[in-house]
């Protein structure tokens, strides 16, 4: 094939706007999602205030993990600093907010606009040096960016407000139609907009030229410059857009909590959202915001419950990484092509047979974390407990027995459903290849 081909079949966009593509081929999706986001705060659950603010959060999560995916699940560049582009925008819209407060007729939906410009701002500034090398190279001055810009924040007190931050009223401002932006409720909906607006936009941005171009720069940089595409250029633009959508969500996040803190910059948030867009998979940009849904809910949920729930996040992170490589996305595509198959069936009945066990290996597990962690952080609370609302005494052995019990018999169970789960599979992947294989005679 010729160059000019390859660069025409790689690169060249559909007839039409990219908007009008998406429009055409995945309306009924966008709309199905778009009511969906409409619909869950009415849930029952969601439907007071900290099922709200669940949401609230689980939205500017997504956001702030689309745009990480963006860089590096579609462009290849693994980023440690990728929260200065977050905190940064979340900063301008802090300070943006204080001039609302002050009288500047602005309405506060539009604030979040100022984060994705802080973000693209910066992200070029950053982005014209750190974008020359890729891979490790990339990495570690990414890395050095975001200590640096966390140190700067540290330093420049009267710009971020340090520790203790800087605080703004959503309240005060113009109110356009009657909102006045203290019910959750109405929050919710502007992170809801925003979100659908920032999928619309990377969806577009990806049927663009440079950013079909992102794929080829990752997979192969010499192939995409042998066709006349500049692998620098491309990763500086795919760098400044993750950056504004980065600040977008910076933006957001300043919205819904009023106070931005230096820790919006610093490692401890890009760690977050590379947790997330692994566990939901980097392939995929729903990928990742299926894994900012789980760690959202396991960092709000699952504190409420343990002190060591940063362990079993750390524990997920790395079972997904070991065992599920594609992620939570791979794990439901892999399924797509047993969906119309009778087939279907058998397999979720066999992973029920497979869940009961490995729900009692989990539940020793825990109850072995729990006992060693308590008794090595809290020795003073004593050595009674409660875990799965049953009083235990961590002195004797028979809670360390037990679960080690629950371990033994449920890896066994287990191991002994395995072969169900297997047989199971391979039918319905015979019964899927046989529905896709062409009847002899047929057109």
């Amino acid at each position: 094939m010729k160059s000019a081909d390859v660069a025409a079949d790689t690169a060249a966009p559909q007839p039409g706007s990219p908007l009008r593509a998406i429009a055409g081929s995945r309306l009924a999706h966008w709309l199905a999602v778009a009511l969906t986001l409409l619909a869950l705060p009415h849930l029952p659950g969601l439907d007071g205030n900290f099922g709200r603010s669940l949401l609230s959060q689980m939205g500017i999560a997504a956001v702030f993990a689309v745009s990480y995916s963006l860089l590096l699940g579609q462009t290849g560049l693994l980023s440690f600093g990728h929260a200065v582009y977050f905190g940064l925008g979340a900063y301008a819209s802090i300070h943006l907010m204080r001039a609302i407060d002050a009288g500047l007729a602005i309405p506060m939906p539009l604030v979040p606009l100022a984060g994705a410009a802080a973000g693209l701002f910066f992200g070029m500034l950053f982005g014209s040096v750190t974008t020359r090398r890729a891979g490790v190279v990339f990495a570690l001055i990414s890395l050095g960016v975001g200590e640096l810009v966390f140190a700067a924040m540290r330093i420049l007190q009267g710009f971020s407000g340090g520790e203790e931050g800087i605080t703004a009223n959503r309240g005060i401002g113009p109110h356009p139609f009657g909102l006045s932006f203290g019910p959750q409720l109405q929050v919710y909906y502007v992170i809801a907009f925003w979100a659908m607006a920032a999928a619309l936009a990377l969806a577009a941005f990806l049927r663009t030229p440079v950013g079909r171009m992102c794929n080829a720069v990752r997979d192969n940089p010499e192939r995409a410059a042998f066709v006349g595409y500049d692998p620098v250029r491309v990763r500086f633009v795919a760098f400044s857009v993750a950056a504004a959508f980065a600040g977008l969500a910076g933006g957001l996040h300043a919205l819904n909590y009023e106070i931005v803190a230096a820790e919006a910059v610093g490692a401890g948030r890009s760690g977050t959202v590379l947790l997330m867009t692994y566990i939901g998979g980097v392939q995929h940009l729903f990928g990742a915001v299926l894994g900012a849904i789980a760690i959202t809910w396991l960092q709000v949920s699952l504190s409420d419950y343990t002190t060591a729930w940063q362990l079993y996040v750390g524990l997920f992170f790395i079972g997904m990484v070991l065992f599920a490589p594609g992620g939570l996305s791979g794990l439901l595509l892999m399924h797509r092509p047993i969906l119309a198959t009778r087939a279907l069936g058998r397999v979720l009945a066999s992973y029920v047979g497979a869940a009961i066990p490995a729900l009692l290996a989990c539940c020793g597990a825990i109850a072995l974390l729990e006992i060693n962690y308590r008794r090595a952080t809290q020795p003073d609370a004593g050595t009674r407990m409660r875990l799965f609302g049953i009083s235990l005494d961590t002195s004797t052995p028979w809670p360390w027995l037990a679960a080690l019990a629950l371990i033994a018999i449920g890896a066994w169970l287990a191991r002994l459903a395995a072969p169900r789960v297997k047989a199971a599979w391979a039918d319905a992947m015979e019964e899927a290849a046989a529905r896709s294989t062409p009847r002899k005679g047929a057109p």
